[in-house]
């Protein structure tokens, strides 16, 4: 393994991006997933010999997940994404706006489509998300003070301290009782700022059977995230 400023390479062939912390307590790997990018978390004081030996010790598992996961797809014409759990075919229509059928999404003639699709997707997210953060909220009799979104790849969804909401817009792909999941399950954090029982007893009460939808998100995720809108 030979080390770069920021980057060693496992096997001779994997990159790895280096990150150190003070808060960790011991060596991590973590693989994206999406891209596949691998980063090695080191605790301040361990040594990049012992980093790369650790590192190295899971070459093969590192070669294999990243096999495993999705190829990125681009948005274009003439490929099927995923809106609200179903594949729609995109396609170019005389059009204004986006529409949405059962099977495809006519986006208007003579405009990038990625860069449309993904504005699109970003007011339905914001608009399904807003709507079940309110009604678990008021279940839960716990307000929250605003709601955002990003395009994150470590979490689905946030709350802090102050009950500041933050979600991935990218939801608005997965089916509508995923993205009810994690509205319920970030709206519970505004009593329960942890993963304690309670918490978990919590989000049950604002979505009866909220673990078969927690299971999918783990089993699919990555293939929302796969997804690219840019070239």
């Amino acid at each position: 393994m030979q080390a770069g400023k920021d980057r060693i390479w496992v096997g001779g062939d994997i990159p790895v991006t280096l990150r150190r912390s003070s808060r960790a307590r011991r060596m991590t790997l973590r693989v994206a997933r999406a891209g596949g990018e691998v980063v090695l978390t080191l605790p301040s004081r361990a040594s990049l010999r012992d980093g790369q030996a650790f590192a190295e010790s899971r070459a093969e598992w590192l070669r294999q997940v990243r096999a495993d996961m999705p190829a990125l797809q681009l948005v274009a014409h003439g490929v099927q994404l995923p809106v609200e759990g179903v594949p729609r075919l995109i396609r170019p229509a005389e059009t204004r706006r986006v529409e949405l059928t059962a099977d495809l999404l006519l986006v208007p003639q003579g405009r990038p489509p990625g860069v449309v699709v993904e504005a699109w997707l970003k007011h339905l997210a914001q608009a399904r998300l807003i709507a079940a953060c309110d009604r678990h909220a008021a279940r839960l009799g716990r307000p929250f003070r605003a709601l955002a979104l990003r395009d994150t790849r470590s979490r689905w969804g946030s709350c802090t301290h102050d009950g500041r909401l933050m979600f991935s817009w990218r939801l608005a792909m997965a089916p509508p009782e995923v993205l009810d999941y994690v509205a319920a399950h970030e709206v519970a954090h505004l009593a329960h700022m942890d993963h304690s029982p309670a918490f978990w007893a919590a989000t049950e009460r604002l979505l009866p059977g909220h673990a078969r939808h927690r299971a999918w998100l783990r089993r699919h995720g990555h293939e929302l995230l796969a997804w690219r809108f840019r070239i």
